[in-house]
């Protein structure tokens, strides 16, 4: 054998045995007539030792070897004199008397430790050597772990997992499909799935009551530091349940991986946020409710004040920022251009200072007289030493506004620690969202998510105004996952595809499949997916779902390291019937 004990296994016990290592140089030392040299591999690093003295010839190959050669030692365990507690194996050192030289290495382009000196452009085009770092490592292994977990606890829930296909019929509702040419029909193409929907809501009509699969999917659409063009869900579906029964199995699912994973016990139930609420408090769907600095509607207060930024417009709300009334202008004049970057567009921000002698000092005292500064301080809860910023406009693009400066300002203050975790279930989304552009609305998740009972009467006559039987688990700020109660009848789904614009032939075209299984008898069934990566970089505590993925895009959608996408040889080309334009990709 290569090896019969790994790299990160010994320990005092050994000292004394003779065993076989083989990995990696971490890198060499160089004392006199001693070299000390750390070998590695994915369970951890030990040192080995090399005399002069003892073996000349042992020596002077050692001293040859460069980082990241592959090696293969023999020697015996000792108690190391400068135990290192820094490693597991840290008390023991191998007295090495075989070298094997399995293969050399060329140089690194970057350090691969812990603090590498590559920056992200380079480590991914050299992905297979940035997975060698400890860092990266240990992400892939928790995200084994969390796997296998889950698999584990819906197994003995009476899930079953069940493989969906990868090439499917493009149904373009939501984000832009990735689709597929196919040579064996001419002119015609497959889609990559955005989800299973489809799929396993046929497998609740074919009776596989309990289904998951953790599966990859596909979307192409822009990209950020949660998204990529392809993700794992954890994908599930339940027959005769209600969304109450929905939010209790998975609600123990998260509550068993935290306990899992981190050791952390949630004893209550998790709390529940209407859409409204979330908006109307937190300017987001998905509230990061680690700590309170709640809206405060203030259009009342403000009103007929001649001042006509806040009289001219339909919302004007603020935030209470504890303890902050000490902030310098200069610090004011940080947040005012912070919520002037392109990406939140506000036009300005309004500031009360609440002083410590019970005074008020504001940014637009030309307006507001003691007395009025004292109503809207009153209205925040406000309290000497703390500060107000306000900010106004239309109503929902404002709230967007002050979410971002919200989330700015518990950075600041120390209040997102990534070892707190704030867990709740937001509720009764809007079925239908309305875009001004187009004059239509929308599904706010996919055609096939049921209306509340209660509100299905207004579907004809109100439809903004129903709510949806639709929850997302929401976790510090991310959304990790979402779902709802499916629409298992086949009259109110046919109404659904009419209110959402689909002529018959249309909607007939894209889901006559699914609408003919339902006249064979189909459950009341729902279910929901998490999202696995954001899963796994909120416990690894990443900023970023790449480095909890093996193989990961750019910001751009591309694979550095095997350079794709590429271009395509014509001859494949033609044999798909498939032709470039060349005059539009020269206008790019």
């Amino acid at each position: 054998m290569f090896r019969t004990m790994t790299c990160g296994e010994l320990r005092l016990a050994n000292v004394g045995q003779q065993p076989t290592l083989a990995g990696w140089v971490q890198r060499t030392r160089k004392m006199g007539g001693m070299t000390f040299v750390d070998i590695r591999d994915r369970y951890g690093i030990t040192q080995l030792v090399f005399n002069q003295e003892v073996n000349s010839e042992l020596f002077e190959k050692a001293n040859r070897l460069g980082r990241e050669y592959v090696i293969q030692v023999t020697g015996h365990v000792a108690e190391r004199s400068n135990k290192n507690a820094n490693i597991e194996t840290g008390e023991i050192e191998i007295l090495v008397n075989e070298l094997n030289i399995l293969n050399e290495s060329i140089t690194p382009p970057f350090t691969i430790e812990d603090n590498t000196d590559g920056g992200d452009d380079i480590r991914m085009k050299y992905r297979y050597l940035d997975l060698r770092r400890n860092a990266v490592r240990a992400n892939m292994e928790l995200r084994h772990r969390m796997a296998f977990e889950t698999r584990r606890y819906l197994d003995q829930m009476n899930f079953m997992e069940v493989e969906t296909p990868v090439l499917i019929g493009s149904t373009p509702e939501g984000a832009r499909d990735f689709v597929v040419p196919s040579r064996m029909n001419p002119g015609q193409f497959y889609a990559l799935p955005q989800s299973p929907q489809l799929f396993k809501q046929l497998l609740m009509v074919s009776g596989f009551d309990r289904y998951f699969q953790i599966v990859k999917c596909f979307r192409d659409e822009d990209l950020r530091a949660d998204r990529q063009p392809e993700f794992t869900q954890i994908d599930c579906e339940m027959s005769f349940v209600d969304q109450e029964d929905v939010l209790q199995i998975f609600e123990g699912m998260v509550k068993h991986l935290f306990k899992y994973v981190k050791d952390i016990d949630f004893n209550d139930t998790f709390p529940r946020m209407t859409w409204a609420d979330a908006m109307k408090y937190y300017g987001s769907d998905k509230p990061d409710i680690r700590f309170e600095m709640k809206f405060v509607e203030l259009k009342e207060e403000v009103s007929g004040r001649d001042f006509v930024v806040f009289d001219s417009v339909p919302y004007v709300g603020g935030i209470c920022a504890k303890g902050c009334a000490g902030y310098t202008r200069k610090q004011v004049d940080e947040l005012t251009e912070f919520v002037k970057r392109p990406q939140i567009g506000a036009k300005g921000l309004v500031y009360i200072r609440c002083e410590a002698d019970g005074s008020y000092k504001s940014s637009v005292d030309k307006f507001y007289n003691s007395d009025d500064l004292k109503a809207i301080a009153t209205k925040c809860n406000a309290e000497a030493g703390d500060l107000i910023l306000i900010m106004a406009g239309e109503v929902r693009k404002t709230q967007k506004a002050l979410c971002e400066l919200r989330l700015e300002m518990g950075e600041r203050l120390g209040l997102r620690d990534k070892n707190v975790f704030a867990p709740l279930w937001v509720i009764d989304f809007p079925l239908f969202e309305y875009d001004e552009e187009t004059d239509r609305y929308y599904a706010m998740h996919h055609p096939f998510t049921s209306p509340l009972p209660e509100d299905v009467h207004l579907l004809k006559t109100d439809r903004g105004a129903v709510r949806s039987n639709a929850y997302d688990m929401v976790v510090n700020g991310v959304e990790l996952g979402g779902g709802s109660i499916r629409i298992h009848d086949s009259e109110l789904q046919n109404l659904m595809f009419e209110l959402l614009g689909f002529t018959p032939e249309k909607a007939e075209a894209q889901f006559g499949f699914l609408m003919s299984a339902f006249k064979y008898g189909a459950p009341p069934h729902g279910g929901l997916a998490f999202g696995l990566d954001r899963f796994v970089s909120l416990f690894a505590g990443l900023d970023s779902i790449r480095d909890c993925i093996a193989f990961p895009k750019n910001n751009s959608g591309r694979d550095v390291m095997m350079d794709a996408p590429s271009v395509i040889d014509p001859a494949q080309l033609e044999e798909l019937y498939i032709q470039r334009d060349e005059q539009r990709l020269t206008n790019l």
